[in-house]
């Protein structure tokens, strides 16, 4: 509520600065036309007489030359407006507010201090355009027969589209085949089951391999998707982990003894991983987070040249859980790095991890008058860094947006990798006090630092303008999909642009309904100069004639 409050105040503030403005210009314009036009002496004892027998002789025409002229300037403003917002990204008036009014008014604009040029090699290694839009496997894709097939049973909608799907039964076939599985009775029946899209035909080929003999990949298909509960798919992930290393053992071997195989290592090399990490994450999802942390680093120790698994993902989020925040920066500095691609994860919990040391104690009103201190422009550039990689993760985080179930496959920097991230990382937000509150006084302050339009980026290298697209097709139908860049319009055009309207639209009723307006239009002005003249009145019986007279010639 009371940042609430405290956006309200701010943005009445600049409406109250706007009006102020506007109103001026227009009475500048008024009093230039009295005096210039009109020839109407200002002489204060005269003045009121005046007004009044040149209010009683005010044509129609004359109100709507005035209207005319209001609607004119408005809409000399609302072009200008637009026009500055179009180059620039931001509101002309909006910023002079902000950046020279408002404080003059006792308020504050908490990033007007985090607009540091600081250097990052991300800014020189990252700059180059990416031509299309790679989707990448959810590190923390969940189990489809004990987690989607339940939401779609409860709910009755689809969690996955096709297209996710497909992309996934594209991997299987990358992972869990090779050219010999011919050889191999039951792997030739599984490198048909997982080109299969209908799932009961799947777990059928899967049964009928386990028939023939202990299949790895069969139990993985099985746990995948038949088991109904995280602790039966991990009973069928342990089988499939005592057949799999098995044949790891066996290939690994033979692999020098020609291509054939090395490409049957290679297959068992990935689904001995892929059976380990799921293991890490049913333990994770059980409860067991040491016994997950401690797989997972095993995991890591064992295949180092994996990473295209991006295991390290799930090592962060199991660490966060346990709240071994040091842990969690050790990882950190070996993965955060100039030559690794970047992701959700990596930025926003080098973010968390900033704001958890200053974010207890921040407050916005302390910051605007003692400015921010090391620790908390730190805290600061690492958001708007991580809200710069993809801005879409804080509407979830920030619950301003509600949260689905993530897809398979997520696209870097886009809506997918913004749900994936936020659905198992909002609670460790929540857990520190404050960073939410950080979050939310200082993610917008991102998009005024990034240059607009947005051929070049900040610290990362353009924004792709593909990932609607792509996060169109791997997001259900039923979730809004998050769009950027989509700046919306300033709140200073849209008023711009009723004020214009309104003002034209008073000319045109003047210039078809004279006689009427002229009436309303000489009531308002009655009741507009009615506060004055009981001032002037009040003014006249205090001061002394003398005093007045001498007034008035000056």
């Amino acid at each position: 509520m009371a940042e609430a409050a405290t956006g309200f105040l701010e943005l009445l503030k600049s409406c109250i600065v706007w009006s102020w403005t506007y109103l001026w210009t227009v009475w500048f314009f008024l009093v230039l036309f009295l005096v210039y036009v009109l020839r109407v002496p200002l002489k204060i004892n005269d003045n009121l007489s005046t007004v009044s027998m040149f209010l009683n002789t005010l044509t129609p025409k004359f109100y709507v030359a005035l209207t005319g002229t209001s609607s004119l300037i408005s809409g000399l403003i609302l072009i200008f407006e637009w026009w500055y917002f179009r180059k620039y990204g931001t509101s002309f008036i909006e910023q002079v507010s902000v950046s020279h009014l408002r404080p003059l008014l006792g308020g504050v604009d908490n990033n007007s201090s985090n607009n540091s040029n600081s250097s990052n090699g991300d800014s020189d290694s990252n700059r180059q355009s990416v031509s299309e839009c790679k989707v990448w496997r959810n590190p923390l894709n969940l189990f489809r027969g004990a987690e989607y097939n339940r939401y779609t049973w409860v709910t009755g909608r689809e969690p996955l589209t096709y297209y996710d799907m497909n992309l996934s039964a594209q991997d299987h076939q990358t992972f869990f085949t090779c050219d010999s599985d011919h050889l191999r009775p039951a792997d030739a029946i599984m490198q048909k089951a997982w080109r299969e899209r209908n799932p009961q035909a799947r777990i059928s080929a899967a049964h009928e391999a386990l028939e023939i003999n202990e299949c790895a990949t069969a139990y993985i298909l099985l746990a995948e998707e038949e088991a109904t509960t995280i602790a039966e798919a991990e009973k069928l992930f342990k089988q499939a982990l005592k057949a799999g290393d098995g044949c790891y053992r066996r290939s690994q071997q033979l692999q020098h003894h020609g291509s054939q195989y090395e490409a049957q290592h290679r297959r068992d090399t990935n689904v001995l991983v892929y059976i380990k990490r799921r293991l890490a994450m049913c333990a994770r999802r059980l409860g067991r987070t040491r016994e997950a942390v401690k797989m997972m680093r095993d995991l890591m120790k064992e295949f180092p040249l994996l990473s295209m698994f991006n295991i390290h993902e799930n090592l962060l989020e199991a660490l966060l859980e346990l709240q071994a925040y040091a842990d969690v920066q050790a990882v950190l500095a070996k993965y955060d790095d100039i030559s690794l691609p970047k992701s959700a994860t990596i930025c926003y919990t080098a973010a968390l991890l900033k704001a958890r040391a200053v974010s207890d104690k921040f407050s916005p009103e302390a910051a605007s008058r003692r400015g921010l201190s090391t620790a908390e422009m730190n805290a600061v550039e690492a958001i708007h860094r991580a809200v710069e990689f993809n801005p879409h993760v804080p509407k979830y985080l920030l619950e301003m947006k509600s949260l689905i179930l993530p897809p398979e496959h997520i696209l870097k920097r886009g809506d997918s990798e913004a749900i994936a991230y936020a659905f198992f990382h909002l609670a460790h937000w929540k857990r520190v006090e404050g960073a939410l509150n950080l979050l939310h006084c200082t993610w917008e302050g991102t998009f005024r630092m990034i240059p607009y339009p947005l051929e070049k980026g900040h610290l990362f290298y353009p924004y792709p303008i593909c990932t609607e697209t792509a996060d169109r097709e791997l997001l259900p139908s039923f979730h809004e999909v998050s769009v950027y860049p989509k700046k919306e319009l300033p709140f200073f055009i849209l008023f711009t642009a009723g004020l214009c309207s309104f003002t034209a639209m008073l000319a045109l009723l003047t210039h078809q309904f004279p006689e009427l307006m002229g009436v309303f239009a000489k009531a308002f002005l009655s009741t507009l100069f009615a506060p004055l003249n009981f001032v002037m009145e009040k003014v006249e019986s205090i001061l002394p004639s003398s005093l007045w007279h001498q007034l008035t010639r000056i």
